[in-house]
């Protein structure tokens, strides 16, 4: 194992480690992707492509992996730089652009996992994991809940997204009306996310969902565990089983 990894011994076996450097991770969205694009490299996934066409703002800095002289800068291009920073042999590829039905096709998209951390501002998330499916790959959904983190996976074989409501205006509402749904059903208590929800429905149809950087460090560490068991052939939860992390009683 290399010098890098050494402190992953124990937890990460050596012949793992190798076989996760060039296991190769597509991230679409690097806004709630770009902390998750750091934790999966400092882990050892060296082999990204990334892509996002949107630029790093001020109210990106609560959360999302960026400092105030990104500010202006593509987002892909802001992290890609991040990244090389600190793994300046890493293999990453960016594309700073938005994905749309005329480059989801023709882009070099090529991968082993994808992580849709799309904005549902479009049909663009859908059609990305249905293309996906065509491909035989399996799609790692995060989202941000604030107080905590939420994911699913999809699968060539599994329902998929649309199944919760074709709509994509304000799709998170239907996707926090499901995560209360299996929640309720592990006795797990949703008040917080239920007063949550009914507040944000007032802005939904103008505003994106409010989140917090604990949220997002949460979900990092989920997509790395789900993503590690993926590439080590380790058991995962398939959609419409899911995964949740919460600071929240």
């Amino acid at each position: 194992m290399s010098l890098r990894y050494k402190r992953n011994t124990i937890h990460i076996k050596e012949g793992e480690q190798r076989r996760i450097q060039d296991f190769r991770v597509l991230i679409g969205g690097c806004g709630i992707g770009s902390y998750i694009a750091e934790c999966l490299l400092r882990m050892g996934f060296e082999n990204m492509t990334i892509i996002d066409g949107d630029i790093v703002e001020l109210t990106n800095l609560n959360r999302q992996n960026y400092v105030e002289g990104d500010i202006g800068v593509n987002k892909a291009i802001a992290l890609k730089d991040r990244l090389m920073a600190i793994h300046p042999d890493a293999k990453i590829k960016a594309y700073p652009e938005f994905l749309d039905t005329n480059n989801l096709y023709s882009l070099d998209l090529n991968c082993d996992v994808a992580i849709n951390a799309l904005d549902f501002s479009s049909d663009i998330p859908f059609l990305f994991d249905e293309y996906m499916a065509q491909k035989n790959i399996v799609v790692v959904h995060p989202y941000n809940l604030g107080w905590a983190g939420f994911l699913t996976v999809i699968t060539p074989e599994s329902r998929n997204l649309r199944s919760l409501d074709k709509e994509h205006h304000a799709f998170e509402i239907n996707v926090g009306k499901y995560i209360v749904d299996r929640l309720k059903e592990k006795n797990i208590d949703t008040n917080w996310l239920e007063d949550f929800l009914l507040e944000y429905g007032k802005i939904a149809m103008e505003s994106p969902p409010p989140q917090l950087s604990l949220g997002l460090y949460l979900l990092a560490g989920m997509v790395c565990q789900v993503v590690f068991n993926i590439a080590t052939d380790k058991a995962i939860r398939v959609f419409p089983e899911s995964y949740y992390l919460s600071m929240r009683e």
